[in-house]
């Protein structure tokens, strides 16, 4: 397995693009935007030479890697010489099915799809495509090339040699794989989101303020971020999918959304990616502010 396709190319993808080619295989980072891409690129390249700031990486490597990615805007060229493609599109399960489907019918037999979805079903994913035992879930944590995480899911009809292909490939990305089933929020997220979710009502009923309710966790428990900081960096937008998914998916009001967070998703503030959330974010800036609406 040397060639790999990784659909969309935001935070996620352009990480998996990265860590991939870091790894010395040839990757083919695919988006409908030019624009994007053309972004991902600077951020991979900024992300390098903070590298090579640490002393993990020379400019040697810096070059080699870049020259390993390949950018296209057409999915049939992109995935035309692949062994794997990784989808690391929006979280968003229409969407999914949609591209699942278009693979299937563009590449071979032989070629294993992958999801980094972060809670979709892939049994739902895999059964639009012509060989369902192909699909399975590689779901990376942010920031990948840091993050040592793969959550490797198997689906209903995922094959013991697909997952063993992955887990394998995983390692030799410098990962370390889990393996597990395939049910609503997998280990990750079912067990993060509720959690997060928890935080956000401790705060939306009053008991403790945001820097506080994440000093507790931080202090108290050892978590190197507090929740809702940590709710900030994923993404609110993402935070309210994730627990839809999982209401949806088990039928238990205990993964119903807090109103507060339906609220914040509502007025677009996301966390980190529209500059304010639970706190507020300057661009350059490291320093942890409130939002204004939680400064009181």
């Amino acid at each position: 397995m040397k060639n790999i396709t990784v659909i969309g190319s935001g935070t996620m993808g352009n990480g998996i693009a990265h860590t991939f080619a870091q790894h010395g295989f040839n990757v083919s980072l695919v988006d409908i935007d030019e624009p994007a891409l053309n972004r991902a690129l600077q951020t991979i390249t900024n992300n390098l030479d903070r590298q090579i700031k640490k002393g993990t990486i020379d400019e040697q490597a810096k070059a080699t890697t870049l020259n390993h990615i390949k950018t296209y805007t057409d999915l049939k060229d992109a995935v035309k010489n692949a062994d794997l493609v990784i989808e690391a599109a929006t979280e968003n399960r229409e969407i999914k099915l949609g591209l699942f489907k278009q693979l299937s019918e563009l590449c071979s037999d032989k070629v294993i799809l992958a999801s980094n979805t972060s809670s979709i079903s892939i049994t739902q994913i895999a059964s639009v495509t012509k060989n369902p035992g192909n699909v399975i879930g590689m779901h990376f944590m942010n920031p990948v090339p840091l993050m040592k995480l793969v959550e490797v899911i198997r689906g209903y009809a995922t094959t013991d040699e697909v997952t063993n292909t992955i887990m394998q490939l995983s390692e030799i990305l410098d990962k370390v794989p889990v393996e597990v089933n395939d049910y609503p929020g997998f280990v990750a997220n079912r067990i993060l989101m509720p959690m997060i979710n928890e935080a956000i009502y401790t705060l939306y009923e009053g008991v403790a303020g945001v820097y506080e309710i994440d000093t507790v966790m931080k202090l108290g428990m050892a978590h190197p971020m507090g929740p809702l900081q940590l709710a900030d960096f994923i993404g609110l937008d993402v935070c309210l999918a994730i627990l839809n998914v999982l209401h949806n998916g088990f039928g238990n009001p205990k993964y119903a959304p807090c109103p507060l967070l339906v609220n914040m998703v509502a007025a677009g503030h996301l966390g980190v990616k529209s500059g304010s959330g639970f706190y507020k974010y300057a661009s350059g800036s490291k320093e942890l502010v409130l939002a204004d609406k939680f400064n009181k």
